[in-house]
């Protein structure tokens, strides 16, 4: 979790950090449990499950947005691109939940692999967005950018705590004179 340096009181970017961390975390664990739910269900269960879900709203409005592009979404789904969207989901899941908690308990090791991870995203997300513009996606890499931010300037505050003690007592070899 963010500190202040006393571990008092969260500043206000502080809270939002672990606020954001943690929605990025929960968005991990969906995407693990879409992920599960992908390796469980076949393509034509998958078409069932979306027609079922659609069916009430396309009752009332056969043109609906979203009802449409999910139903022919999910009929174009093969096998093999269910297999490649499972794995995706559950190394990006699991991935994600591992950094996440890791930084909320403090562990530095995972400030620069949580930078590193979701840069390589955004990238990734930028090329999507050349290929065809999505606003959710347009969203998303925000929040991402918003989040990598975020970790930044919260791993360059941990990085600054770690070196004030150290420059005010200096190092044993220092304060004796000795190991020069």
């Amino acid at each position: 979790m963010s500190t202040t340096g006393k571990g008092t009181r969260l500043s206000f970017l502080d809270r939002i950090f672990d606020t954001s961390l943690i929605l990025k975390g929960l968005d991990g664990v969906l995407e693990l449990v879409g992920g599960v739910l992908l390796l469980l269900l076949s393509p034509k269960q998958l078409t069932s499950i979306v027609m079922l879900v659609t069916q009430h709203e396309l009752s009332q409005d056969p043109q609906d947005f979203i009802a449409t592009h999910l139903l022919a979404y999910v009929h174009s789904l093969s096998t093999s691109v269910t297999m490649f969207a499972a794995a995706y989901l559950l190394v990006h899941g699991i991935v994600k939940i591992v950094l996440v908690v890791a930084v909320l308990k403090g562990q530095l090791w995972a400030y620069p692999w949580l930078i590193g991870f979701l840069v390589l995203f955004i990238l990734y997300q930028i090329y999507r967005l050349i290929l065809h513009v999505s606003l959710g996606l347009i969203a998303l890499t925000l929040f991402d950018c918003f989040i990598v931010f975020l970790t930044v300037l919260e791993y360059r505050k941990h990085l600054q705590q770690r070196e004030v003690p150290s420059l005010k007592g200096g190092s044993v070899a220092q304060r004796t004179g000795k190991g020069k």
